[in-house]
């Protein structure tokens, strides 16, 4: 029996050509809203996505022959997972295809914030030449703090060994350290960290942790990167602890105003107070949710998707 799979979204043309290869049969869908797809999501044993609607229990409930739902990402927050696993759906997704992008692109947002490059560089191109004011920091010497400690948690650890720096981190797993980070309690890593870093999903535990008493529970001031799920971050918060001097900058590739699609930015056209604080600050790196989004990892994410899809059918 042929087995046949929609992708909803685009991805590196290997995915497609590899399947195809394996004997799969490819159907894309593109445009179709998510109605239209749950009518006739019933003719495929498999789906492609990335992040374009959700996969909800209505979704599920009309995919009454699907086998597996591959997510060319690292999480699947955008699925049912519990449902999806009730109706014994294989749930796939790819986080060694971008841990590398995204421990590269968290080291660079932390490497630019210390040095002032962003700064210095509109300066520059404006005319001016401060070299007080752009005096840097030096990452050597400093205690990085990682909380989340999986696929992109070690890949940013790596990063560091090049760095005198002391890394800790801290997940909810136990015995995750490793030669490039010494595992730690919470509150160990809030006495000792000068950089912070998230590398966490997007969960009900997750959802808006980072707030004004998170913060607050540091002995130091600190500097926060977030490479992770924007809502995990209390935005007003971190702007309130900005202002205090308790959070002395900060390199957000993710915001907790994105749609679910990572296309957008707003919901509406508002722009809310506390991100406009964001983006008039000079202490403030943004970036468009796009740490993990090189053109390495477009091909080494469909590369890891191929993989799983054919060893669930090899089992």
């Amino acid at each position: 029996m042929s087995i046949k799979i929609l992708h909803i979204d685009s991805n590196h043309p290997i995915l497609w050509q590899q399947l195809e290869e394996a004997g799969f049969e490819n159907h894309a869908d593109f445009k179709s809203s998510k109605e239209e797809i749950e009518a006739k999501i019933q003719d495929y044993n498999g789906i492609v996505i990335r992040s374009r609607f959700k996969i909800d229990k209505t979704f599920l409930d009309k995919a009454t022959n699907l086998q597996f739902i591959a997510r060319v990402g690292a999480g699947l927050e955008s699925i049912d997972c519990d449902y999806a696993l009730s109706k014994d759906i294989e749930l796939i997704a790819a986080p060694e295809g971008n841990r590398n992008a995204v421990a590269e692109h968290t080291l660079g947002m932390i490497l630019s914030l210390f040095n002032k490059l962003n700064i210095a560089d509109y300066e520059i191109r404006s005319g001016q030449w401060n070299r007080e004011s752009n005096r840097g920091h030096e990452l050597d010497g400093k205690t990085v703090g990682i909380i989340g400690y999986g696929n992109m948690g070690k890949a940013f650890a790596k990063k560091l060994r090049g760095f005198d720096v002391e890394v800790l981190c801290y997940d909810i797993q136990d015995n995750v350290g490793d030669e490039n980070a010494r595992q730690v309690s919470l509150k160990e890593l809030h006495e000792k960290t000068d950089v912070l870093s998230l590398h966490i999903p997007w969960t009900p535990e997750t959802d808006r942790m980072v707030d004004a008493a998170f913060i607050n529970e540091f002995k130091k001031p600190i500097w926060i990167i977030n490479t992770s799920r924007g809502k995990n971050i209390v935005t007003a918060d971190l702007v309130e602890t900005m202002k205090t001097g308790k959070v002395l900058g900060a390199g957000l590739d993710v915001l907790e105003y994105e749609k679910l699609s990572f296309e957008t930015l707003f919901q509406d056209k508002n722009t809310p107070e506390a991100f406009q604080y964001l983006l008039d600050g000079r202490k403030v790196i943004l970036t468009p949710h796009i740490a993990g989004w090189t053109f390495e990892s477009h091909e080494r994410l469909a590369q890891v998707i191929v993989d799983k899809i054919k060893k669930v059918y090899s089992k």
